[in-house]
């Protein structure tokens, strides 16, 4: 029984998911991972942790993960890769599949971040959404563009899971270092 004390917040839980057919196979080093996990250590001060996994392009694979994340109790799900045009490309497929809500203003604002870098940026179909109490972001797969769009983002990722868990006992709450990204809240909350 404690004393008094006020009870350690939980470790947040944040899974990012590599999606690529050679980094699954081990044929290529995975890039996207880690630079999403540089990237967090970065910018949270809070405590927590990733739970990185790697997938092959294929849609029921993705879902299946996406779900097996959210259920296990992260508060947000990120994905790399598979967001282009090609036949191969389905994350944002498998994304919109297991969201019961879809938040298109993440890839809205994606796009035009990366349109001011490359042209073909018009050609990414990231999006984001809602899978059981986590926030699920699509992000691009190169580490220079997924640390572009997440700059552009963050700030309103921890707000975001706020009203995820408005019902929730003891909601994750995100803090990020305000020299490196400013999130927003309105005030009060």
């Amino acid at each position: 029984m404690s004393h008094g004390h006020l009870a350690e917040p939980a470790v947040i839980k944040i899974g990012i998911l590599t999606v690529s057919d050679r980094a699954s196979q081990g044929a290529y080093a995975d890039e996207g991972g880690p630079a999403i996990e540089a990237y967090l250590n970065e910018v949270l001060t809070v405590p927590w942790q990733a739970d990185c996994r790697i997938v092959p392009d294929d849609l029921d694979e993705i879902a299946t993960t996406i779900k097996a994340l959210a259920h296990e109790g992260c508060c947000l799900v990120v994905t790399t890769g598979g967001t282009g045009p090609a036949p191969r490309d389905v994350t944002p497929e498998a994304t919109e599949q297991v969201c019961t809500k879809l938040l298109p203003g993440f890839g809205e604002l994606m796009r035009q971040v990366s349109l001011q870098y490359v042209p073909t940026a018009i050609l990414s179909r990231q999006t984001a959404g809602v899978c059981g109490r986590a926030l699920v972001v699509n992000l691009p797969g190169r580490p220079k563009s997924i640390r572009e769009c997440l700059d552009a983002i963050f700030p309103a990722i921890p707000y975001c899971i706020d009203l995820i868990h408005t019902d929730t006992q003891q909601p994750p709450r995100l803090e990020t270092d305000p020299n490196r990204v400013q999130a927003f809240r309105p005030k009060g909350a």
